[in-house]
């Protein structure tokens, strides 16, 4: 699969990616809209897993590119 999709064409690739992601959030907001309650425990894990991937995401994609750059360079960290 991972071949396959090498292959293709950027454009392809962004177009693909993008409407996975779509699917993705399209499937997420179709379980609030059939459900009617939700166990408070359950929407606890979720909430908590939610803050924990944002939590990754701005440390990798942020926080660790800048503590690398900071640490190359004359003035102080």
């Amino acid at each position: 699969m991972v071949e396959f999709f090498s292959t293709l064409s950027p454009v392809m690739q962004a177009l693909i990616g993008t409407l996975f992601t779509w699917g993705m959030t399209a499937l997420g907001a179709a379980l609030v809209f059939t459900t009617r309650t939700m166990n408070q425990k359950l929407m606890d894990g979720m909430l908590g897993f939610a803050g924990g991937v944002m939590i990754a995401a701005s440390f990798w994609s942020l926080l660790s590119p800048a503590i690398d750059m900071a640490e190359g360079s004359a003035l102080p960290a």
